[in-house]
C-alpha cells in the first residue's frame, strides 16, 4: 500500500483516538458514572460515561484484529461486551484502566496501519453481522471511535463546561 495512504489513515484514525483520550482525561470524577442519556430499552448503566468509553475501546481493539477467531482483549477486560444478551462488565472500570486500554489500542492501530498492505486491505473479514474488506472495516472502526469520542466530549461540554479542542491530525507516535 502506498505509504501516503498509510500515513494519512494513521493521522486521521490517531486523531479520533486522541479525541477519545481527551474525553477520558478531562472527565471530572463526579461524572465518570454520569448517565449520558435515557433509553428505556436498555439498563441505565449502558449510558454511563465510563461504559461508553469502554465500549468504544473494546470494539476498536476487536475490529483491529480483523476476525473474531482467536480474539481476546488484554486483562482485566473480558469478552462480556460481545454477549448478545447485552451484559455489562462485572465491575466499573477506572480511568487508569481505560487509559491503559487506549494506549494498547493506539499502538495496535498504528502498527496495523503502518504494516497495511494492499493484499491485507482487500482481505475479506467475516463476522456474524456480515462481511467487509479490511480497509472498509478500518474506516468503519474509525467512524465508531469518532462517534463515541464526540458523544463523550459533548457530554463533558454540557455538564462540566469542558471545551474539547478539535484534533485535525494525530502527531502522537507510539
Amino acid at each position: 500500500m502506498d505509504p501516503i495512504w498509510r500515513k494519512t489513515l494513521w493521522k486521521q484514525f490517531g486523531a479520533a483516538i486522541d479525541m477519545l483520550e481527551n474525553a477520558l482525561l478531562n472527565c471530572p470524577d463526579e461524572l465518570w458514572s454520569g448517565r449520558m442519556w435515557n433509553n428505556r430499552s436498555m439498563p441505565p448503566e449502558f449510558s454511563e460515561f465510563w461504559y461508553v468509553a469502554y465500549h468504544a475501546l473494546f470494539w476498536l481493539d476487536f475490529y483491529l484484529s480483523g476476525s473474531p477467531e482467536g480474539y481476546s482483549p488484554p486483562a482485566p477486560f473480558t469478552l462480556d461486551e460481545m454477549d448478545p444478551a447485552g451484559v455489562l462488565p462485572e465491575r466499573q472500570y477506572i480511568r487508569d484502566e481505560l487509559l491503559a486500554y487506549l494506549d494498547h489500542d493506539r499502538r495496535k492501530c498504528q502498527i496495523t496501519l503502518e504494516t497495511l498492505t494492499d493484499e491485507r486491505a482487500r482481505q475479506l473479514c467475516r463476522f456474524p453481522w456480515g462481511e467487509v474488506n479490511f480497509l472498509g472495516l478500518i474506516l468503519d472502526n474509525m467512524r465508531h471511535v469518532q462517534e463515541h469520542g464526540a458523544q463523550l466530549n459533548m457530554f463533558l461540554g454540557q455538564n462540566a463546561g469542558v471545551d474539547s479542542r478539535w484534533i485535525a491530525q494525530s502527531r502522537k507516535r507510539v
